[in-house]
Order: structure tokens, then sequence, then C-alpha cells
């Protein structure tokens, strides 16, 4: 499942950031349905994945390590320091990022141009961090 929520970001990434996103293409997606779609399935991808990954994988991969799942927070910064993630700060900026590019959708095309390029050069942090935690489990022969 991991996989394929990181190649059908990355595809997603590819389609939607051909070109940069600026205000300009925001202020489009009223009038042209196929950019709303691909802006709609970058920022779903692009949560879901993050959701797997923060709330599902990790917790489940420190438990099977021997640590005690906690705060997201907390979990985050026990990744970092087992080197599962880079950081947490930036996976907590992550957090803001996304929920900012759900909410500021239809407010402000400035806000959700600048919020979606932020999420795009992000995209890498979290395949890596995908990679990571895949690599983890097959090390350790869990992975049916």
């Amino acid at each position: 499942m991991v996989r394929k929520e990181c190649q059908h970001l990355v595809a997603t990434d590819q389609r939607l950031f051909a070109e940069p996103f600026t205000p300009e293409r925001a202020r489009q997606l009223d009038t042209d349905p196929d950019l709303a779609e691909r802006v709609e399935a970058f920022v779903g991808r692009f949560g879901r994945l993050q959701d797997t990954l923060g709330d599902k994988l990790l917790p489940v991969l420190l438990a099977a390590l021997g640590e005690v799942p906690a705060a997201a927070i907390d979990n985050l910064d026990r990744a970092e320091r087992l080197g599962l993630i880079a950081s947490s700060d930036d996976w907590m900026t992550l957090r803001k990022l996304r929920n900012q590019m759900v909410h500021e959708y239809v407010e402000d095309p400035a806000v959700l141009a600048s919020a979606l390029q932020t999420g795009h050069g992000f995209v890498r942090v979290l395949v890596v961090a995908a990679e990571r935690l895949m690599a983890e489990v097959e090390r350790r022969g869990w992975l049916k």
C-alpha cells in the first residue's frame, strides 16, 4: 500500500507541477475542472501518504521495535532518533502544510499556490521517509 501511495503521489506531482503552480493557476481552478482535479488528487494523495506513514505504519513499526507508541510528535521524535525519518520538525511542517492546502483551497489563490509549491518541494521528503520505513520493515523480514 505504501509503495502504491508513493507512486500515485509522484505521478500526480509530476503532472500538476510540470510548470510552477502560481496564483494565476490557482485562480483558474473554478474554470478548469482538469486542473482542479489534479490539485484535489495532489492534496489528497499528499495527506493520505503522510497519514499512512505517520499514523499507521510508524506506530506499528515502533511497537515492533520494542518502543511504546505515544503521541504523534513523540513517535516522530523517536523515528528521527532511530534514523527512520530525517526530521520530526519537517514532519510537523508537513502536517501544517497539508492543513493549509485543504483549508486555503477556496480562500486565497496566493496562499494556496504557495502551499502547493511548498508541498511539491516536500514530496521527496515523504517518499524518502516511506522508503526508509519500508526498508526497515524489509530488513527485519516483517513484510510478507
